[in-house]
C-alpha cells in the first residue's frame, strides 16, 4: 500500500532521513516508533506529500505522493500539532474538507456528533486541546481515507475517549480495509492495536516486521547459572543467583540450548513492545545510563 524507497532528506547539512526504506502492507495497522529526533515526523511529512525527498520515492499503490492530488485525496492525516483556521467552526471545516475530499461522508459526519459531542458552531480555536484532537478525528474519519496517517494521535485525550477513538479506527480497518500508520511514544497502547511495527533511529529503519514476528524472535530468559554459549544476548542483569537475559532468537531455539546445560531452573518469557524497543536501541548505544547525581 505505502512504500518509502531509499528516502534521503537533508536540512542545512543535517541528514534527517538517511536512505530510509519502509513498507506498509494494505490493511495493516503500522506502528512507527523511535527515539526523539529519529526522523519519524520527517518521514510522515514525506508520506503525506508535504516534503519532497532529496533522493528516493514515496508511493501509494505504485503512484507517487508528492504533487499528486489524486493520491492525496485518499490520505487522511492528523498531525501532532492540530491546526484550524482562526475563526472556523465544525460546520466551516466540514465545508472546507468537502472541497478537498470527494469521498467526504456527510451522513457519518452527523453520526459522529453522538460520539464526540462537540459544539457545531463554537470556534475551534476556543476548544481545549483534547476537544481539538476529537474534532480532528471527527473530520478525518469522515474523509473515508484509504490511508490514515496519525502523529501522536491520542495525546491529550482522556482514557475513555482514547478507547473510543481506537475503536472507531479499528472498525474502519475491519470494514473498509483502511491502512493506518501511527507514530507514537505510547508503546503499550501501540502493542494492543498494531500488527506491524517499524523502529527508526538516526533517520534509518532499524527493524521492520510484523509484531508477531518481532515478539517471536526476542525473548527474556531467566535462569540460575551461566548462560550457555551460542546465545545472542542483548542485555544481562542479575538478582542474587537469578540471571535475566534478553536474547535474540525464538523461544524454542533458546530452550533447546538452555536444556543442554545443568541449570536447576530456567524460564522463558515474552517481551513487550516497549522492552523490544529499549533493547534493540540498546544495541546502537541508546541504553539507559546510570549516572551518579
Amino acid at each position: 500500500m505505502l512504500e518509502l524507497k531509499n528516502i534521503t532528506k537533508t536540512f542545512d547539512g543535517f541528514k534527517a532521513l538517511d536512505d530510509l526504506t519502509m513498507t506498509v502492507p494494505k490493511g495493516a495497522v503500522y506502528g512507527l516508533v523511535g527515539p526523539n529526533g529519529a526522523g519519524k515526523s520527517t518521514a510522515i511529512r514525506h508520506m503525506t506529500g508535504v516534503y519532497q525527498p532529496d533522493k528516493g520515492e514515496v508511493l501509494v499503490e505504485g503512484a507517487a505522493v508528492y504533487e499528486n492530488p489524486a493520491v492525496k485525496e485518499r490520505i487522511g492525516y492528523i498531525p501532532d500539532d492540530i491546526f484550524f483556521f482562526p475563526s472556523a467552526t465544525m460546520e466551516d471545516m466540514r465545508s472546507y474538507y468537502q472541497g478537498i475530499y470527494p469521498n467526504f461522508d456527510n451522513e457519518l459526519f452527523e453520526k459522529l456528533f453522538e460520539v464526540f459531542q462537540l459544539p457545531r458552531k463554537g470556534q475551534l480555536r476556543r476548544f481545549s486541546k483534547g476537544m481539538q484532537k476529537q474534532a480532528a478525528f471527527h473530520l478525518s474519519i469522515c474523509t473515508r481515507p484509504d490511508l490514515l496517517i496519525l502523529d501522536e494521535p491520542v495525546d491529550g485525550l482522556d482514557p475513555v475517549m482514547r478507547r473510543q477513538v481506537w475503536s472507531l479506527i479499528l472498525s474502519d480497518v475491519a470494514q473498509r480495509g483502511t491502512t493506518v500508520v501511527i507514530s507514537s511514544h505510547n508503546l503499550r497502547e501501540l502493542e494492543d492495536i498494531c500488527d506491524h511495527v517499524g523502529i527508526m533511529d538516526h533517520g534509518k529503519m532499524l527493524l521492520e516486521r510484523s509484531l508477531a514476528d518481532m515478539q517471536g524472535n526476542i525473548v527474556k530468559l531467566q535462569m540460575v547459572g551461566d548462560a550457555p554459549a551460542g546465545l545472542d544476548v542483548l542485555h544481562t542483569s542479575s538478582s542474587g543467583r537469578l540471571n535475566t537475559l534478553v536474547v535474540r532468537g525464538t523461544a524454542e531455539a533458546v530452550r533447546e540450548k538452555v536444556q543442554a546445560t545443568n541449570t536447576p531452573y530456567f524460564d522463558i518469557l515474552p517481551l513487550s513492545l516497549e522492552e523490544i524497543f529499549i533493547y534493540e536501541l540498546g544495541g546502537v548505544n541508546y541504553e539507559v545510563k546510570n549516572i551518579v547525581l
